[in-house]
C-alpha cells in the first residue's frame, strides 16, 4: 500500500488553535502550531510553547532549533530574522509567508500546492 507523504507546517501563534491570529514574532511568539497535512487536508495539529520566547538573547536560534525537533517541513511565518533564516535554510525547512488567521493561511497554502 502506497502511503501519501505528510506535511508537517509549523506557524508560530498568538494562540492554541486554527482560528489564532500568526504570531508577529518568529523567534518570541508565545506557541508554534504544529500542523499536519495529508491528501489536502489537515489530519492533526498539536501546539508547543515556544522555549525561544524564554530566552534572553537567541530567540531566534533557539525556536529554529525547536522547530528542527518538531521535524516541521515548512514555517508559515510573517517573517523571520537573518539567524533563524539562516538556520531553517541549513536545515532544508521550507519558508512561506503569510499572516491572519491561522486556519486561512493553511487554506491558501493548500490551494497554493493544487494549483502549481
Amino acid at each position: 500500500m502506497n502511503k501519501k507523504k505528510t506535511t508537517k507546517v509549523c506557524i508560530p501563534s498568538i494562540g492554541k488553535n486554527l482560528e489564532s491570529e500568526i504570531d508577529s514574532r518568529f523567534g518570541r511568539c508565545k506557541y508554534f502550531l504544529l500542523v499536519e497535512i495529508q491528501d489536502d487536508k489537515i489530519v492533526n495539529v498539536k501546539f508547543e510553547e515556544n522555549i525561544g520566547a524564554l530566552q534572553g538573547s537567541g530567540a531566534g536560534i533557539a525556536a529554529a532549533e525547536q522547530v528542527s525537533k518538531l521535524d516541521a517541513d515548512i514555517v508559515l511565518t510573517q517573517d523571520v530574522g537573518p539567524k533563524s533564516k539562516s538556520i531553517l535554510d541549513q536545515l532544508g525547512i521550507e519558508i512561506i509567508k503569510d499572516s491572519g488567521l491561522i486556519k486561512e493561511a493553511i487554506d491558501r497554502y493548500i490551494n497554493s500546492i493544487n494549483n502549481n
